[in-house]
């Protein structure tokens, strides 16, 4: 419960939590978006790299690099636009921003001339997906329960997941000038189905407008509103705990001012740091910047198995990793999972370089399920932890004042590391080498794990509203 850490433990089957659970799955159809324009790429790189590409040209390899990576400028962009618009024009208003950049998205991959369309392309959908970022975790978590707040917050990433395998496997067998006609239903939904959803009761107690937080509060733990007879002590005890939720909330000093004392203190520095290190170990271990290039990497250790069948299997356990972290983070913690996440990546990144470095090409056609096997791997273990709990740490972390300033921050600092991520995962790649970039990733993993396991404390149960 949002108000006492005595109540009994809630489950996500409970009639409480039923409109908290309708939201949540409402709101991330434009992760699930998102998802669909993440997972165009990797297959549409190797059609467009070839004489028969939709563009009448191959495209280079710095080419298809940018064509990656601007994914990436584009959230840093709308972090910052987002964190500067949360809180002066509500959740609900800014998350209508959020589709029309995807929608122009796919319609710039179907009337692309050449690859200059798809820079544009992909600088807008990450204007549309880093938005999903800022505006979409705080809405949930502050439409949440305490007990179901992880595993809520945690589903952003299986839509996400669940988006790249359709994309995929759209833009794998599908004509390219038929995906993105119905790709672009998606927001459609999305928008008309985010209608009928309240504004959160945090920000409208945030701007003073009492009632109407009331309301939504009822409306989101599906209290009762009216005073009936055979209701009206379910209402009586549904007002007292509205009263102490807004007394936690304003305790926490959201109606005052933000100045920099905010920001520079110890323990809020101490905050920061430790997001800063969660983020950039996030990317730089390749949790992201690996699965937009999988097709690449099943050809660089010349897997038999054809490489876009391999990568379909490579999302379809990513997102088994992302249901166990939905169904275990309230129950294990977000610390356990995420330093175990990471400690599995690393050694399986570990055992991918080794492959790349030291086996033959013999070898590698008498086993040609290892390397399979090495990728699901880390796939599963990157989700159930340092994929999913980003986003959940991050926001559980910081204070109520300026959590939406600071979500702001952390997610320009992980856009930032997006594109820095997928820009030069692939130039390794064709460079260095495969071995080499996976000795790097595994190399952050272990940099991430020390310093996480030393310092971060587990935040599961923790109040939001102060």
């Amino acid at each position: 419960m949002a108000y006492s850490v005595n109540e009994p433990k809630l489950s996500v089957f409970s009639a409480r939590c039923r409109w908290q659970i309708i939201a949540t799955m409402t709101v991330h159809i434009m992760t699930l978006t998102h998802g669909v324009g993440v997972g165009w790429l990797a297959p549409s790189l190797l059609r467009l790299g070839t004489e028969e590409s939709p563009l009448g040209e191959p495209i280079s390899i710095d080419e298809a690099s940018w064509v990656g990576s601007l994914i990436g400028l584009g959230a840093l962009t709308s972090n910052i636009i987002f964190g500067l618009l949360l809180d002066r024009l509500g959740r609900k208003l800014c998350m209508y921003l959020l589709a029309m950049p995807n929608m122009i998205y796919w319609i710039l991959i179907y009337t692309a001339q050449d690859v200059t369309y798809l820079y544009a392309g992909r600088f807008l959908a990450g204007i549309s997906g880093g938005g999903c970022y800022v505006v979409l975790p705080i809405f949930v978590a502050e439409i949440a329960d305490n007990d179901i707040r992880g595993s809520l917050s945690s589903m952003a990433m299986m839509y996400v997941s669940f988006g790249m395998i359709i994309g995929f496997t759209m833009s794998s067998y599908l004509n390219y000038y038929l995906m993105p006609c119905i790709a672009i239903a998606l927001p459609v939904i999305y928008l008309l189905g985010i209608i009928g959803l309240s504004e959160t009761p945090q920000y409208l107690l945030r701007q003073g407008r009492d009632a109407l937080a009331e309301k939504s509060y009822y409306f989101y733990k599906n209290l009762p509103v009216s005073g009936a007879d055979n209701e009206s002590a379910h209402h009586e005890s549904a007002k007292i705990e509205f009263e102490t939720f807004r007394q936690q909330v304003l305790s926490g000093g959201v109606r005052q001012q933000v100045n920099w004392t905010d920001f520079f203190n110890w323990p809020t520095l101490k905050i920061f740091g430790l997001n800063f290190t969660l983020l950039v170990c996030n990317q730089l271990s390749g949790s992201f910047a690996l699965f937009n290039y999988t097709s690449h990497i099943f050809n660089q250790l010349e897997t038999q198995i054809e490489a876009n069948t391999c990568t379909i299997v490579v999302g379809v356990a990513q997102v088994l990793g992302i249901l166990c972290a939905v169904a275990l983070v309230d129950r294990l913690g977000r610390r356990v999972m995420l330093l175990t996440s990471m400690a599995g990546m690393g050694i399986g990144e570990l055992g991918i370089a080794l492959l790349a470095n030291l086996a033959s090409k013999e070898f590698l056609a008498g086993v040609n399920w290892l390397s399979l096997l090495l990728m699901c791997w880390v796939a599963f273990i990157a989700s159930i932890g340092v994929i999913p709990l980003i986003f959940v740490i991050v926001i559980e972390q910081l204070p109520a004042k300026i959590r939406s300033i600071g979500t702001s921050l952390c997610m320009a600092t992980l856009s930032s590391f997006i594109f820095v991520s997928l820009k030069i995962y692939p130039l390794m790649i064709f460079g260095p080498g495969l071995a080499a970039t996976m000795y790097m990733s595994a190399g952050v993993c272990a940099i991430g794990f020390i310093i996480l396991g030393l310092f971060l404390t587990e935040t599961k149960g923790k109040l939001l509203t102060n």
